[in-house]
Formats: C-alpha cells, structure tokens, sequence
C-alpha cells in the first residue's frame, strides 16, 4: 500500500495477550505499569483491554489512554473463557440449552458493559458460547444465541456501548465455539443486524486455518456483516503434543506457524479489495500474539508484531 496504515484502519493490540500476566484483572500493579508503556507505544491507536475487577484501577487505565489518545476496545474473553476447562454443563454459554447457564451468561457480559462503560470503550467483543455436546441441539443453540444476543444488545444502550461484535472461533479445534463457520456467522448476522444496527461480526487471520476456511471466500460472504479483524497466528500442523500446538496466538515467525507474512499480506489485499478497510471506515484491526516459550518477552513479540504488520503493509 502506498498510503499510510492510518488511512485505512486503526491498528491496536489486545492488551490481555501481550501482557498475560494482566488477563486476570487483578495484578493491579503489572496492569498500570503495562497499560503506560502501550500508552507510549505510538504504533498503535486502539488497545483492546479485557477484566480488570477494580473500579478505582479501571478509571486510571481510562485516563491513562485518555491521555495517551488512545481508543479503548473490551474484551470479554478472559471471563468467558476462564472457564475453558469445563465441561459444557459449567461454564458460561451465550447459546447454552441450559437456561440457567445462559441467564447466567448473560449476567456476566452485563457486568462487562458496566466495566466497559467504566473504560469509556468504544465497542465490546463478544463470543458465542459453546457448540452443544449434541449436535441435533445446534440449531436451537443458534435460536437461543440470538434471543441473548437481543438481551444484550437492548442493555447495550443503557451502558452507551457504541458497538458490540461477535468474534468467529472455531467449532471443533480448540475454542469450540457454536458460531465458527461462515454459514453460522453468516445466519446469526442476517438475523440481528437489521435490528440491531450496533452489533456486527469480526473476523481473526488465525481461526481461518482451524475453520477450514478460505480468507477471501469467508469474507466475501460476510463483508456486509463484519466490523473488526484480529490479526494472529496459529499451529494446526505438526505434534499435537507440541505445548503451542491451537489457538495459542504465537508470534509470527514460530516454527510450524500457520501463517507466514506474506499471508498478513493477503490479508490487508482482501480487506482492501472488498472495501472493508479504507479512509471513510478505518476499523480497529487488533494483533492478538503473545509470548509464549523460551525467552520470548511482551517486548520482543510486540517488536515481532509491529514489524511484521509494516512490513506487510507495505508489500500489499
């Protein structure tokens, strides 16, 4: 590309996977002191934060990027997926057949929406919940999406929340996610998007090779329906016994990578071909990559991350 990245979208990072240590909200310490160094970091324009369970800490990441100008994204993932290695009869579920693990659910992502509010975020990050243990219960899982969809989007308003979109995970690799395939997406985007103007879909580079999925096709189909992009990598190859082997977010570059930079590359040339990025839209396109092994540090694979996303906007 021969304009600026900044033309065309907002690039941020998701504050949880390059600090993991800040995931569970509470080290309020290591918080602070990560969120000023991000905050100086000029490359990037949005920061996508998730839980942190203290109002007084919560109001001083809030004016740390507000002086920064810095844009806020909030990210529910952390209390949703905190329960990952439970079974589907315990943990939260937007789309659970249980009614009380739904209402439950949804409880919790009002709770986020009172955190968001608290960091003046300009959009939230949903997830779907969890595919049902038997496949016949897919398609009432999908209706019963759709009506917490419609219950949070209706609290969304309460909370001044400008947007809320559903990240596509996938559904039989390692997130399990009811809504990973395109058509799923798809189906859930056609049915709330008329009604609900605030809600929309994001799309992450590295669930493309767990879902099977092509780049371009998925987001041709979907382009209507999706507001912000993840860009990460993957390891779907190789031993499975490999302790980074799925959705592990590692730098791009690790040995066996799904992803290389010429598919960053492809990437930013699909968004821009199907005017999903662009001056009169710039969405927030977040790089979600974390350390992982070794002696890889936030500040090596924040580096890895910058330089791979220059480098490939400049080759696209």
């Amino acid at each position: 590309m021969k304009d600026s990245i900044y033309n065309y979208c907002k690039p941020g990072t998701v504050f949880f996977k390059s600090f993991p240590e800040c995931e569970p909200g509470t080290d309020f310490k290591e918080i602070i002191r990560r969120a000023e160094q991000i905050a100086q970091d000029t490359f990037f324009e949005v920061v996508e934060v998730g839980t942190i369970k203290d109002v007084l800490y919560r109001t001083r990441v809030s004016k740390i990027f507000e002086y920064a100008d810095m844009e806020v994204v909030y990210a529910t993932q952390p209390l949703f997926f905190s329960h990952s290695g439970h079974t589907n009869d315990t943990r939260y579920s937007l789309c659970s057949t249980n009614p009380e693990l739904r209402k439950a659910a949804i409880t919790v992502f009002e709770k986020c929406m009172r955190e968001a509010h608290d960091l003046h975020a300009t959009a939230m990050r949903m997830t779907s919940g969890y595919m049902p243990d038997d496949p016949n219960d897919k398609e009432e899982a999908k209706k019963l999406l759709c009506d917490s969809i419609a219950q949070i989007m209706e609290k969304a308003e309460k909370y001044d929340i400008p947007l809320i979109t559903m990240k596509i995970f996938d559904y039989d690799f390692d997130a399990c996610q009811l809504i990973g395939k395109c058509e799923d997406a798809l189906d859930i985007a056609r049915q709330i998007c008329p009604t609900y103007p605030k809600f929309g879909l994001l799309t992450d580079l590295s669930h493309f090779p767990l879902l099977h999925e092509d780049p371009r096709e998925t987001l041709t189909t979907l382009k209507d329906y999706v507001k912000a992009f993840h860009l990460g990598n993957t390891i779907n190859t190789g031993d499975p016994l490999n302790p980074i082997y799925g959705d592990w977010q590692p730098r791009f570059g690790v040995p066996n990578g799904a992803h290389t930079n010429d598919d960053v590359v492809n990437y930013f040339r699909i968004l821009n071909d199907l005017e999903l990025i662009g001056p009169d839209k710039r969405p927030v396109v977040t790089a979600e990559v974390r350390p992982l092994v070794d002696s890889e540090t936030p500040e090596l694979i924040l580096a890895n991350t910058k330089r791979n996303i220059q480098r490939a906007w400049a080759r696209a």
